[in-house]
């Protein structure tokens, strides 16, 4: 009798266990983002999730050292993302490599990168050495290639499902929130950005490729003698004899050396203008757009004057 009320006892220990298991919340994904951006964007879609970036908005992307902090972050992670076109190729390899996890290698659904689903510019047949750093397939700075979130998100939504099927519904509810939000969004800068449509800038790096031409702008002259080359003497010399009309504003990125742009100022007498590369902590996506978009209209677009 003793033996089957003990038998008994551990059946119920057993089933309370499982029923346990089963009530519990899900375990919240780990990612492994390459830029802030996409810790940004991914939050919007799975926010429960712990999402580590390897890069701030103070940093230049293609530079990052493969630190072993960042070796470990993702052989922790469930899923990774990253933009591609070989922006991260100086670095990412290494820590693929290194970490050891399936989970982050090329092919993998739960490895993303944000350039295989946007149309991309400036691709290459041919590359070599004498072009600069060049990208073959395309310009990698998509973060601004605001009409392709929509199919980013479609995309971002599916591999979260496949990885973690069991908040599928949760993933699916929130990318149709993105997108439907998103989508007003971008009918309110269309209307609001409009002025900047014609601009020409002076640009440092192809960094806004995406942007410029979204909003109908041009970059016109690059501080960089080509891209990925660091500003020489001479060649911002070249740039003072541009004509004084077809340029508007001076543009680089809060990452980037301000002596060359100032030197350019100073020499034109055109304004400067200092845009994100990223989004700022705890900033979201729309936010940052909102934040470009205001910067740029406030410099090269003069306000209505006051009808008396």
């Amino acid at each position: 009798m003793r033996s089957k009320l003990t038998l008994s006892k551990c059946s119920v220990a057993m089933m309370a266990a499982g029923a346990a298991i089963i009530s519990s919340p899900a375990l919240a994904l780990n990612i492994f983002v390459c830029e802030p951006e996409w810790k940004a964007f991914l939050e919007s879609h799975a926010p429960d999730a712990t999402i580590y970036s390897a890069t701030t908005a103070k940093q230049d992307p293609h530079y990052v050292q493969a630190r072993p902090s960042l070796i470990a972050k993702m052989r922790q992670a469930d899923m990774a993302m990253c933009s591609g076109a070989e922006l991260e190729v100086g670095w990412l390899p290494m820590l693929q490599v290194r970490s050891s996890n399936s989970a982050v290698q090329n092919g993998a659904s739960s490895m993303v990168y944000a350039t295989d689903f946007v149309r991309m510019l400036d691709t290459h047949d041919h590359v070599d050495r004498s072009m600069g750093d060049i990208h073959a397939h395309g310009n990698p700075h998509v973060q601004f290639a605001a009409n392709d979130m929509i199919p980013l998100s479609r995309a971002i939504t599916e591999r979260l499902k496949t990885v973690d099927p069991d908040n599928a519904q949760v993933y699916q509810l929130n990318g149709m929130k993105f997108r439907a939000h998103w989508r007003t969004k971008l009918n309110e800068w269309h209307e609001k950005a409009a002025p900047l449509k014609g601009k020409q800038v002076v640009g440092y790096h192809a960094t806004y490729r995406y942007l410029y031409d979204w909003l109908g702008m041009e970059q016109i002259a690059d501080l960089e003698p080509k891209p990925g080359i660091s500003p020489t003497t001479s060649h911002l010399q070249s740039l003072t004899k541009l004509e004084a009309n077809s340029f508007d504003a001076i543009v680089f990125s809060s990452h980037q050396d301000k002596r060359p742009a100032n030197w350019l100022q100073q020499q034109t007498d055109k304004p400067l203008i200092q845009l994100p590369l990223t989004v700022s902590n705890g900033q979201s996506l729309d936010e940052m757009y909102d934040q470009v978009i205001d910067e740029l209209l406030d410099v090269l677009v003069q306000p209505d004057p006051v009808k008396s």
